[in-house]
């Protein structure tokens, strides 16, 4: 009987522990959860700073962007308003400039619109844009007989279209980068740092110079993540678009 009776006690004894372990286990199970749920928030949290941060980036860049726009347009409205000037100038003081040279001035001006025009296969680029625009000005103004304000406009479209022909064909056409892009216009640079010049966007090319912080450069293309670039000795190659930075920026 005394047997029975401590066989059952054991047995109640034993149930009763199986329990506590399963609840004790399932205890252990919601525990270790908890911070799989922390690391999800904290992650989230993360992320959506991060995104905020990128977004007023990009919001003070865009910015940035229409200032330096208005200023350009500025700058622009200026130049023709003192061309303009210099035009009428001219129309005064009845310049001794003759109907062949503003006539001959023309003729160069038409074949630069041409080159550049065809250098970039794009007839709204800007140099042939502006080229142009001076060009039909000068004929205006060679029609009115101001020959010396002809010449004068004359002279500034071949002069914008050369630039342009000239950067343009910086790079050969058959030494360009899928997905490579010109720039609008050259864009002065310096290095932000210790860099290194390639022969081609990407780490795999060869290094062609390494230049110290603060080097002026000059931008003439980009890909994605590469800018092509020239120094003030002439040599060109590729720098990482994060190793460059405006001069403005760069001296602050």
């Amino acid at each position: 009987m005394t047997n029975q009776l401590a066989f059952r006690l054991r047995g109640a004894l034993c149930s009763a522990f199986g329990v506590s372990l399963a609840a004790c286990a399932g205890g252990a199970s919601l525990a270790t959860s908890e911070p799989d749920v922390v690391v999800v928030v904290d992650t989230v949290v993360v992320r959506a700073a991060a995104d905020a941060e990128l977004e007023q980036r990009v919001a003070t860049l865009q910015l940035q962007l229409l200032e330096r726009t208005a200023q350009v347009e500025d700058v622009q409205r200026q130049l023709d308003g003192t061309r303009q000037e210099v035009v009428r100038a001219m129309s005064r003081l009845q310049t001794f400039a003759s109907r062949a040279e503003a006539a001959s001035a023309m003729a160069e001006a038409e074949i630069g619109v041409a080159a550049v025009t065809q250098a970039t296969r794009d007839e709204e680029a800007p140099e042939a844009v502006e080229a142009r625009d001076l060009l039909v000005r000068s004929q205006a103004e060679f029609a009115d007989e101001n020959y010396g304000g002809a010449l004068y406009l004359a002279s500034q479209a071949r002069n914008v279209a050369r630039t342009g022909e000239v950067r343009l064909t910086s790079g050969k056409q058959e030494d360009r980068r899928p997905r490579e892009v010109l720039f609008a216009l050259p864009v002065p640079l310096e290095t932000a740092r210790r860099s290194n010049i390639r022969s081609g966007p990407g780490l795999g090319f060869r290094v062609l110079v390494t230049l110290d912080p603060a080097t002026p450069l000059v931008g003439h293309s980009h890909t994605e993540e590469w800018v092509r670039i020239t120094d003030e000795q002439g040599l060109g190659g590729w720098i990482f678009h994060n190793l460059v930075t405006s001069p403005q920026e760069g001296s602050r």
